[in-house]
């Protein structure tokens, strides 16, 4: 085992939200740990949404806004919302001069798209549908140019390490033996959940990491319940699902089932509608025994390759021309609107510990994430992460220490998470989740962080009995009068697990 020294910030994931936080703390000198090589096996460079700011004429914050709390169904927190997308065009152009090669129109302007739940076009791509890609592209180049952000690939955080309730250490695995960084101040940006499901369009090693090591270390996590389907991933046996963006519906595709019918004409918004009322509406469509297909023939129609090379490239592999025949969809799990519960700068609730991404819970998404807001998030909120950070004292630091922990494996927790947090819930599911992830927890091997962060939703998914944004209850159909956030610590959790399972409260070592 090896250890390091120096107290430099750790910022944990290689992803856009970690990648630009360490360039906005340059040349402050960080560490930067990403178990893949950067640009590989993130969600970020797999995003084909663009980033949502109000830089049409006509266009403004306070609309962008309205549209974002319209999606986020009461539950958003508005000071925060406002104070990010009134930033938002900013964190556009600082992308744009480090290198991001938006799309532009043939008057040299940026390239406005529509998605779902937007009053105006204002949606920022790259590459057609490889906006993440491209972004990705751009930042790991600057990252790997700055000489005072350190790159460490190959090794995946296991631990965070505190005493007296703040952080003085990370414990990550290496290639070949573990190791130990001492530090004060720790980034987590290590994205989302979707491997703990087994129909996702995340890569299947992205289970909630950054969400295990914060509850561990008994960090408040936030509206976990909020889990978004996207309604139009690829319906192919590939898992990860490849991605349908919704910027083709913006273009005009239509969806139709087996008979041409296009069955969503009389829902508000029809395929423009907020992500949850469209991948319900397509899900009980699926339910009753039809098939589901996006219709891009005459929207955009011969356009389609030129506008969405990448997406086009993945339906011919498959063998579908979208040209020619409708594109088989369904819902799959993309994002998760909960996560560390954080401030206006990223903190958690303990000291020395920040998030940003997917893994943090801002307040900006609420209930349901409207389109293209993410990266956006993600753009402005690793600024202010970064300031903080390199604001803060170094803090204090501890010696090396010995975890002998395993490589988290989520295989076990796919199949429960699938069946009770899909996209209609009802309580005694999740109760039977409940009582099936409280012994995985509880184990202390490869499953056991996994299904930490899986119960931890379950748990926050069982006492929000609503139904509200993408949390849908059948035993609980109706919306509270007024939207409360959830906030939940792992302790809290493991004791609500063992009062439906009638085990004696022996929490001490949560505490």
């Amino acid at each position: 085992m090896s250890a390091t020294s120096g107290g430099k910030p750790i910022i944990i994931g290689g992803g856009i939200a970690g990648l630009l936080t360490a360039l906005h703390l340059a040349p402050l000198p960080v560490k930067l740990l990403s178990k893949s090589p950067l640009g590989a096996e993130t969600s970020s460079a797999w995003a084909q949404g663009g980033l949502a700011a109000s830089l049409a004429d006509g266009d403004t914050p306070d609309l962008h806004l309205a549209d974002t709390l319209n999606a986020g169904d009461g539950l958003c927190d508005e000071h925060i919302a406002r104070q990010i997308l009134k930033e938002a065009p900013a964190a556009i152009r600082f992308l744009s001069d480090i290198g991001v090669q938006f799309d532009r129109n043939a008057k040299g302007n940026l390239r406005l798209g529509l998605e779902a739940a937007h009053s105006r076009h204002r949606i920022i791509h790259a590459e057609g549908g490889g906006s993440g890609r491209e972004i990705m592209r751009a930042l790991a180049s600057a990252v790997r140019n700055t000489p005072s952000i350190e790159v460490i690939e190959g090794i995946e955080a296991r631990r965070i390490v505190k005493l007296d309730n703040a952080v003085t250490g990370v414990m990550a695995q290496g290639a070949a033996e573990p190791v130990f960084f001492s530090t004060g101040r720790v980034v987590l940006a290590t994205g989302g959940i979707g491997g703990l499901f087994l129909d996702t369009t995340n890569p299947m090693g992205s289970f909630g990491q950054g969400l295990a090591l914060a509850a561990s270390t008994g960090a408040a996590l936030a509206d976990l319940e909020f889990i978004q389907f996207h309604p139009t991933a690829l319906a192919v046996p590939a898992r990860p699902m490849p991605l349908i963006s919704e910027a083709i519906r913006g273009e005009g595709a239509v969806l139709i089932d087996e008979t041409g019918q296009r069955f969503l004409k009389n829902i508000s918004g029809a395929e423009l509608a907020p992500r949850d009322m469209l991948a319900r509406a397509i899900w009980q469509h699926l339910s009753t025994g039809h098939q589901v297909f996006l219709d891009a023939r005459q929207n955009p129609g011969p356009d389609f390759a030129h506008l969405f090379p990448r997406i086009d490239l993945v339906c011919k592999a498959a063998g579908i021309d979208p040209c020619v025949t409708p594109i088989p969809v369904r819902p799959a799990q993309h994002y998760h609107m909960g996560g560390v519960a954080v401030d206006h700068s990223g903190q958690s609730s303990v000291p020395g510990l920040w998030a940003c991404g997917e893994v943090a819970c801002s307040g900006l998404h609420g209930a349901n994430r409207l389109a293209s807001n993410s990266l956006t998030e993600a753009a402005v909120c690793a600024r202010w992460v970064a300031e903080s950070v390199g604001a803060a004292p170094a803090g204090s630091t501890r010696p090396m220490i010995e975890l002998n922990l395993p490589r988290p494996d989520p295989a076990r927790v796919r199949p429960i998470l699938t069946s009770a947090l899909g996209i209609l819930r009802d309580g005694t599911t999740l109760q039977e989740a409940v009582g099936s992830l409280l012994p995985l927890a509880m184990a202390g091997d490869a499953t056991s962080d996994p299904a930490i962060v899986g119960l931890m939703i379950a748990v926050a998914a069982l006492q929000r009995e609503e139904s509200r944004g993408a949390h849908y209850r059948t035993d609980f159909p109706q919306t509270a009068a007024v939207g409360k956030r959830s906030v939940l610590h792992l302790k809290d959790a493991l004791q609500a697990a063992l009062d439906l399972d009638g085990q004696s409260p022996l929490l001490a070592k949560w505490a």
